[in-house]
């Protein structure tokens, strides 16, 4: 399975997922000669779902590892094409308002969670992207930041806020490593996506926000707050590296630009009162 993973270029991460899924599932099924089958399949899935609470889009993921391993590793095993495909659900993305990310970032506490924060929120960053920084992707001529073998193993260039490098600089200063803009305690590691985590929830703590987001909240208000300003879908999409503008066209139903100047039928009746 990791070899055939390893062989079709998929990033670290998901080869790590992928092989997380297929472990936890072999493990839980009864013992077998040769792989199990449909049936098998089937009850793992189910249960989850109703069973153990998974979310949708973590069983969907569970079952793209799943079919990958039967369609590269067991080939013949499980007829794929006999398995119902799992409906999605559709979720908006939460957003943070302007407000928020300014308080959010107003109280992130030390030069590092405040530069982690805001070059993260400035150029709509993932998580696993922010962290994997180098001093070498900082274009500062150019304004621009270069965002190497991110997801899809694409590159992409955003820009670079004169805020955020400010931040940048500030941080270097305190702690400079000449390989990770963010380095991680261990030796020649950059900063956990875990330890990037709790410092976005110790901040929107204090923030005082009751929103439930994490830190890919922050992309999420990037892409938002840029429609709404009037960017164009199509430069929201490369900027993110989103591979289909489909994905990009989620936040036009979370834009409230449009729908604040809509008015309500309510507000048109002629009433007492």
């Amino acid at each position: 399975m990791e070899e055939e993973l390893a062989f079709g270029g998929y990033s670290p991460r998901t080869r790590e997922t992928y092989a997380t899924h297929v472990r936890r599932y072999l493990a839980s099924v009864e013992p077998f000669d040769g792989a199990p089958g449909e049936a098998a399949l089937r009850s793992y899935v189910v249960r989850r779902l109703e069973r153990d609470g998974w979310s949708r889009a973590y069983v969907c993921q569970c079952m793209s590892a799943l079919k990958f391993f039967y369609r590269r590793v067991c080939p013949g095993a499980v007829d794929l094409d006999s398995l119902p495909s799992l409906r999605r659900e559709t979720r908006l993305p939460e957003v943070l308002t302007r407000r928020e990310v300014a308080s959010l970032l107003e109280v992130a506490s030390g030069p590092r969670d405040r530069a982690l924060l805001m070059i993260t929120y400035a150029a709509g960053l993932r998580v696993s992207e922010v962290v994997a920084l180098a001093p070498r992707d900082l274009d500062e001529e150019r304004g621009l930041l270069h965002v190497r073998q991110s997801k899809g193993r694409k590159d992409r260039r955003v820009m670079l806020s004169g805020r955020a490098l400010a931040a940048v600089r500030q941080y270097r200063e305190v702690e400079a490593s000449p390989r990770w803009i963010f380095p991680g305690q261990r030796p020649g590691r950059h900063l956990s996506i875990r330890t990037a985590q709790r410092v976005f929830a110790r901040a929107r703590d204090a923030a005082g926000i009751e929103k439930e987001v994490g830190i890919h909240s922050l992309r999420h208000s990037f892409a938002t707050h840029l429609l709404e300003a009037g960017t164009g879908l199509r430069y929201i999409q490369e900027l993110l590296g989103h591979a289909s503008a489909r994905t990009t066209q989620l936040y036009t139903h979370v834009t409230g630009r449009d729908l604040a100047e809509i008015r309500s039928p309510l507000d048109e009746l002629e009433m007492d009162g």
